[in-house]
This record gives structure tokens, sequence and C-alpha cells, in this order.
């Protein structure tokens, strides 16, 4: 079985515009959009790479849209192989109410991005919403370091994040964090310095393909392979080559496994 942790699908009369936005705020030669961003797009590609199962993240980017965008996510439960994951935003009102909502609606978790909202990883709004998802059970997916599309200043870097597991009491629960992109895009050594071995998954989104294949062996090696995710950020990664390259790393079969697959049954209970 395989399971890609971090993909991304939107309305389909929204999708290539949006997909068309990204793309071109992206600030990498090599940049290239993989599906048109639509949930069959998303399917197919998954049949082509072999992948079972998709969670798909949301982004909510104001507090007006948390409705809306979930209640597009939880449509999504409609199509085989998609596993939605909710949204909220740190300035939402009712922050406890709407997280129950989130966790009665069927969510396995919250997907938040710093630097989309605005708002520091370490910043006392964040460390109430992560607390009150330790308490609900709801995982917590993270987009870490650097984003591609966005300048400065970086929301969520490494020391930011250590005060918010501190804060959080990450060390006296079971891992329910998720750190995007093996930690901090970008961040690599901070990355290691910093976060690796800690109480908490990374994901390998947008990263097998753009990091040397020592620096993703290293971490993992470091952080241990039973807590990373296999993940490709879709669209912005290709889900039949990160396979492949995850495949050709110098790992043993039972770590391979472990990413693929046991690691993610394990968080979402499948």
């Amino acid at each position: 079985m395989i399971i890609d942790f971090h993909t991304h699908v939107y309305p389909e009369a929204i999708a290539k515009k949006t997909v068309g936005f990204l793309l071109d705020k992206i600030s990498l030669p090599d940049k290239k959009a993989w599906t048109d961003g639509t949930a069959a797009s998303l399917v197919s590609s998954m049949e082509k790479s072999g992948v079972d199962f998709s969670v798909t993240l949301p982004v909510v980017t104001k507090p007006s849209q948390f409705e809306s965008i979930n209640r597009f996510s939880e449509n999504l439960r409609d199509v085989p192989g998609i596993i939605p994951f909710g949204g909220i935003h740190p300035d939402c009102d009712d922050i406890e109410e709407k997280l129950l909502f989130l966790k009665s609606s069927g969510f396995a978790g919250i997907k938040l991005h710093p630097d989309y909202q605005g708002t520091f990883i370490d910043d006392e709004k964040y460390i109430k919403l992560i607390g009150v998802c330790r308490e609900l059970g709801l995982k917590v997916i993270i987009h870490a370091g650097i984003d591609v599309g966005l300048p400065d200043p970086v929301h969520c870097p490494p020391d930011r994040v250590l005060k918010m597991l501190s804060e959080v009491g990450i060390e006296r629960c079971d891992p329910f964090i998720i750190l995007a992109h093996l930690g901090g895009w970008r961040m690599q050594s901070e990355v290691e310095e910093k976060l690796c071995g800690k109480n908490v998954f990374f994901d390998t989104g947008y990263c097998l393909d753009k990091y040397p294949p020592k620096d993703v062996v290293r971490i993992i090696s470091l952080h241990g392979a039973d807590k990373i995710l296999f993940a490709t950020d879709s669209p912005w990664g290709d889900q039949r080559e990160y396979v492949r390259l995850l495949e050709s790393l110098p790992l043993g079969d039972g770590e391979k496994e472990m990413i693929f697959s046991s690691n993610a049954r394990r968080l979402l209970g499948i």
C-alpha cells in the first residue's frame, strides 16, 4: 500500500485558475503542475502511480473561508481513495467550537499554513489551536520552512517550531503533528540540528526531487524512518516520480514500507 500524505485539490470551477495563480508565484526554474488541480486529475495520477490513498489538505487563508472550504473537503469523501483533512485559520472566532465541528464531521486532522495565514507558528493563537487539536485527537499538518511562493519572513522556521512543540507538550503525548517538507523546506541544517529526533512526523512533500538523495537519507536516518510520511505536495510533485525516487533510496525494505504506508496507517487508523 502507498499513501500520499500531502496533496491539494480545488473545486472544478476554480481549479485551473488557482493552479495557474499559484504556479506563477513559485520562484523556481523547474516549476510545474503535475495535475490540473481537480480531484479527478489526482485520482488519475494515483492510478498511474500505484498510490492507494491521497490525503488532501485545504488551506484556509482567511477566517471567512472556513465553512466553504470545509464543505468542499467534506464532499471529497465521496471520491474513492481520497482522505480529506479540514482547515482552519488561527483568527477564526470560536476556535474550540470549530475544531469540535471538524472532529464530529469525521475529519482525521487539519492543515495549517503559517505563511499563507500570516502568523508565526509559535504565536499563542496557534499554540491554543494546536493544544485543542491534541485534546480532540485531531492530527495537525503544518507547512514548515520556506514557501517558494511567498517572500520573507519565514513563519515556521525550526527555532519557532521548537518553542511551539514545548508549549503544546509534544514529548508527553503520542505524536500528532506532521511537519511538511522534511521538517522545514530548504532549512536542512537547522532541521537536523533542532528538530530531528523530536516527537513529530516529517513528510517528504516537494523534497524528493528537490533535495540531493544524500540529504534526504541523512534526515531520515537522523529522525527515524518510523516518523517519516511519504508525500508529494501534488500537484507540485509528480506522484509516479516520487514513488520511484523513494524506492531508489538506499533504505531497507522495512524502512520504505513504514514511509510508504504503515506510519500513515497508524496515524489515520486504517
